[in-house]
Formats: structure tokens, sequence, C-alpha cells
């Protein structure tokens, strides 16, 4: 008996050395992404052209790393805020911490260098070395041409300096050690051509991140099936929001046509429509309509190629839920 408890005791200890360890490890030697690459970007007026594109209508940057009026359907970036962060992604959104967007203008990352971006946008991993929760989805980014990538630096460089302190993003114990795990080294694949519209639509639906919002996630992990919707928003009035199923299924967008598809999105263009004023306790979005609005047509209709090609799911949503 006493033999068998010695070899228990050992292999507790043995047992939560291992544990150690591997905390260890992963707190003090991770993220391994490797250096930031010694990189200079040519900034051209292309380049610019395209990063703008791809910032406000595509990849949305201009999205999170500004200040939205909710007081507006879809709230829309405050104008002069761009680039200036100050979206929070927290525990009412589902998140596991606290997550501020960053101040992307020069007046807080002038000293960082474009290799240095480059791999805070693809692999996740800050200038100082520490591991960013993937709200920016970096692992959708690292997945794109590098050249998309390159034109967004040049557009981020053009920003105005505004300044604007935040607050430090804060992941909930035990995400403060897993995000360490997350940063992963990009694997780059060019843009296919515009002919190919399945392959291109999946390109750009991987570029503006709609899978993060049009899947079901609990505390950052995937718990619902590929775009069949179910990921639950709550705004600060008490009434929440769940992501609709974007699957060809006709509990979802089965019964959408290319040409509907595309007006959706074009019926929020700012520039030709006004954006409704929301009302006390009234139907509000996360979805930035205002800024996919933008998108080319073509762009718009490879999306809607793309997702014709995806399995569809049986998953009617309930969209909104009005505070009690």
């Amino acid at each position: 008996m006493k033999k068998i408890v010695k070899i228990l005791s050992y292999s507790f200890v043995l047992f939560v050395l291992i544990i150690l360890g591997i905390v260890i490890y992963i707190k003090n030697f991770m993220p391994n992404v490797g250096e930031a690459e010694e990189l200079v970007i040519e900034r051209t007026q292309e380049r610019l052209t395209r990063g703008t594109y791809l910032a406000h209508h595509v990849m949305l940057c201009m999205d999170c790393h500004a200040q939205r009026d909710w007081s507006v359907f879809s709230g829309p970036p405050i104008p002069g805020s761009e680039g200036s962060g100050g979206e929070v992604f927290n525990q009412d959104f589902g998140f596991p911490g606290s997550f501020h967007a960053r101040n992307l203008t020069p007046d807080a990352i002038g000293h960082w260098t474009d290799g240095e971006l480059f791999r805070a946008i693809t692999a996740g991993v800050s200038k100082d070395g520490h591991a960013l929760f993937p709200v920016m989805p970096y692992l959708n980014y690292g997945k794109m041409d590098e050249e998309d990538i390159k034109s967004v630096i040049v557009y981020i460089r053009s920003l105005n300096p505004i300044s604007n302190q935040l607050p430090d993003s804060k992941p909930d114990f035990p995400m403060s050690l897993i995000v360490n795990t997350l940063p992963q080294k990009p694997s780059f694949a060019k843009m296919p051509n515009k002919s190919d519209k399945i392959a291109y639509g999946a390109y750009l639906l991987n570029a503006a991140a709609c899978n993060d919002c049009h899947t079901k996630q609990e505390k950052g992990k995937v718990v619902g099936e590929y775009l069949a919707g179910g990921f639950e928003f709550k705004f600060p009035d008490g009434s929440i929001l769940r992501s609709p199923n974007i699957t060809m299924h006709s509990s979802g967008i089965g019964g959408w046509t290319s040409p509907y598809f595309v007006q959706r999105f074009k019926s929020f263009d700012p520039q030709s429509h006004a954006l409704p004023v929301v009302s006390d306790n009234g139907f509000q979005t996360v979805m930035p309509w205002s800024m996919y609005a933008g998108m080319e047509p073509e762009d718009l209709e490879a999306i809607f190629a793309y997702l014709q090609s995806v399995e569809p799911v049986n998953n009617l949503v309930d969209r909104f839920s009005p505070r009690s």
C-alpha cells in the first residue's frame, strides 16, 4: 500500500512539474512566429488607393479602429475618428476579456517599422513581442496576398495623427495564458483572378472576416456551424443581437439572388441614403453596413457566388431580443 501511495505521489509531482513547465514555456517562450521582417514598403498611389479601399470597405480596419455613432443604424464611424481606435470588445460580446482597438494613427504607431506592422497584422505579435488576441483577425489576414497587406500599411501611414490614449487590453484567465499560443506564421496566397468568382469571393470573405460574426462563438471558441449565424452581441441597454445565418438554406439567405444581395448592401450607402436614427430600444446591429456598402459590385457578386458554394445549414436565428 505504501508503495502505491509513493508511486501516486511521484506521479502527481511529475504531473505538476510537467504542467508547470508547459506554463513557463508558453508564458516566456511564446509566441514564436519569428522576428519582424526588415521591411520598407514603397509608398505608391496604387497602394494607397488599394489600401484605402480595403481598410474602409473590405477588411474594415476603420470600423474597429474608430469611434462609432451608435445613435445611427449600424453604428457608422464618427467622421474624423478614423484610425484613432476606441472600440471595446468585452465579455458582453462573448469575448474572454476586455480588448480595445488600438490607435493606428502616426501619433501612436509612428515609431513602428513597416516590418513590425506587417507582423502584427499577419501574425498577431505586437512591436514589443506580446501576443494579440485575434479580435483583429490576423489569422485571416495571414492568408491574404502580401501586396494587399502592404497596401493597407501604406494607407495607415497616410492617416492624420490623432492623440488618443487607450487602456491596455486585458484577457481573462486562462485566455491570458492561451493567447500566447494563438499567433501563427502567415501562409500567404495570391489574390485569385476575378474571373474565378468563387475563389475570388472566398478570398474577399476571408479578408472581410465574415466568419468571425456569422459563425457562433463563445469566449473565443467556435461552437456553431460555418456561417450559420447565432453569435450573440449584448448592447448596453440589455437588448441582444444575433448574427443571421448567411448560408443558402431557406432559414438563411437561400431565397436571395445576386442582384438582391448587392442591392441590400448598396441600400446602406451613406453617400446616397441617409442612415436611420435608432429609436429607444429599437433594432440595432453591429454589422457595419455603411462601410461594406462601398464595396465594388463585382466584389459583392463574388462573395455571393462563394456563399452559394457553401454547405447550406438549417439554423433559423431569432435576430433581435429587445431589452425586457
